[in-house]
């Protein structure tokens, strides 16, 4: 049989090939024993691993990923032994496409194949953090202890994407129901009015002729409008799922006001507590930095990661390939290269990341109390400059008959 593999080597090399052999697991051992780490290996000209519909099926609830992990730890630390934890564990989980997956790692794994393996099989799935751990637990002989900390990795990040996510919830209402009363006024309240305006025998303000004026124009081509509005999304959408379009989009991001500065940190933390988790397996800088690289939501970064990446193999220091590349915080670089000079990387890796997380929550708490008022105001203004502009000529229809 054939395998393609992806390979890394004591240098911190990554090297691509395809090799024959009886099984994977002969294989692996082959490679094992040549002193290479296997990062892939993959049958060549088989099937997908799995095949379960559309995108939608095939997500993997992420609490539920989390509870497998803690699970399967406690298993592993109690004695049990690995085929029957997992055993075990695939009999409780509901979800359809999570039990697939994990009846064949299950299968998997009883035939000879090891863990990180089985789940490397299904990259769209899985984290690709996920089996490069289970690889240096594999290699280290204590698996339960790399599986609680990729758990915590995974909690820590979730909760820092949670807390961010919370606090624009609120912002985001405001912001909506702004654009709806304002709709409602414009599209239903303001024809009712034109009606009377129509038997007006004087010229109408300016302010409410430009109201009437706009509210006519969305009437008369609310479905045009419709549909073009929904066409721009759509082109958007298609236009940022292009790799280049996307790291463009995020690069562009990167400079906004605001919020560029809060992306770029949020970036870096992930990229850390990435590193952190994978150089403590035992995973060395290189295959890590290739593998955080790929893990990071921002493209823009994740391709000067790979600038990076190329730099350390040639013989850089990690910090002089960061402060090379000028796109990453002068204090990331700075903890970067003190980690390196006291060869406590992996700890500074994570104090940087837990600096940045509490970064992240100041800033996006400042904000939220700035922007709340604001948007407050914004939408009392605009609602009262519509009312006032569509009642002004019955305030000078009232003067008039007054006098």
């Amino acid at each position: 049989m054939e395998f393609r593999c992806r390979l890394g080597t004591a240098t911190g090399d990554v090297i691509e090939g395809v090799y024959v052999a009886d099984s994977e697991s002969h294989l692996r051992k082959e490679l094992e024993d040549k002193g290479l780490y296997v990062l892939a290996l993959q049958r060549r000209g088989g099937l997908p691993a799995l095949a379960l519909g559309g995108p939608r099926r095939r997500r993997i609830p992420r609490q539920d990923f989390i509870v497998f992990n803690q699970e399967l730890a406690t298993l592993l630390k109690a004695g049990m032994p690995l085929v029957q934890s997992l055993d075990i564990l695939r009999q409780r989980v509901a979800h359809p496409t999570f039990k697939a997956v994990l009846d064949g790692v299950y299968e998997r794994v009883k035939a000879g194949t090891a863990l990180s393996d089985a789940f490397g099989e299904h990259p769209g799935l899985f984290p690709a953090v996920y089996p490069v751990s289970l690889m240096a637990g594999e290699r280290s002989g204590n698996l339960d202890a790399v599986i609680r900390r990729y758990v915590a990795y995974e909690k820590i990040i979730g909760a820092v994407r949670r807390r961010t996510i919370s606090a624009l919830i609120y912002p985001a209402i405001l912001v909506t129901l702004m654009i709806v009363l304002i709709l409602i006024i414009v599209v239903r309240v303001v024809p009712a009015f034109s009606g009377f305006y129509g038997s007006y025998d004087r010229e109408l303000p300016l302010s409410t002729r430009v109201v009437v004026g706009i509210s006519n124009l969305l009437v008369d081509n609310l479905l045009l409008i419709a549909v073009a509005v929904a066409g721009s999304v759509i082109s958007i959408a298609a236009w940022a799922k292009r790799p280049e379009q996307r790291a463009r989009a995020d690069r562009m991001l990167l400079k906004m006001p605001w919020a560029g500065p809060s992306v770029r940190k949020f970036a870096v933390s992930q990229l850390s507590r990435t590193l952190a988790t994978l150089i403590g397996g035992g995973i060395p800088l290189v295959n890590a930095l290739e593998i955080a690289g790929r893990a990071m939501t921002n493209r823009h970064l994740a391709e000067e990661i790979g600038i990076v990446t190329q730099r350390v193999k040639e013989g850089e220091s990690f910090a002089g390939a960061l402060l090379a590349r000028g796109v990453f915080p002068d204090v990331a670089v700075k903890m970067v290269e003190v980690g390196e000079s006291t060869g406590a990387l992996q700890e500074m890796l994570n104090s940087l990341a837990d600096f940045y997380d509490e970064e992240i929550e100041t800033e996006v708490s400042r904000f939220i109390t700035i922007i709340e008022p604001v948007i407050l105001v914004i939408m009392g203004v605009v609602i009262a400059a519509v009312v006032l502009a569509l009642y002004m000529p019955l305030f000078e229809l009232s003067s008039v008959m007054g006098g």
